[in-house]
């Protein structure tokens, strides 16, 4: 049997083709940088605080006859995945157009 050898390459695709294709998608500007330390500890504390304390007003008249432990556990049964989930990531996407803002 012959031996069969692959077509040489057009010239055309062997070109140096450093320029980018009209349609390939322009790289997108580095993402910010995530808040210092500090700055989530504070964002935190603005949600924990108002949290715990609404969290205790409403239940302290259903839970008056309860054990401490047992108010805490149910407090904070509610309070930590609301903020995890809700109140701490909207209070980042402020605090990050804040930081947009101020960079213009």
């Amino acid at each position: 049997m012959p031996h069969m050898t692959a077509p040489a390459a057009p010239d055309s695709l062997s070109a140096d083709t450093s320029a980018p294709a009209a349609d390939t998608p322009t790289p997108l500007a580095a993402p910010p940088s995530p808040p210092s330390i500090h700055v989530r500890a504070v964002i935190t504390w603005l949600a924990i605080f108002p949290l715990v304390s609404v969290g205790m007003l409403l239940l302290a008249p259903v839970s008056e006859s309860w054990h401490p432990i047992l108010r805490a556990l149910v407090l904070t049964a509610v309070v930590v995945p609301l903020a995890v989930y809700v109140v701490v990531p909207r209070l980042l996407r402020v605090h990050a157009a804040i930081v947009r803002r101020r960079a213009r």
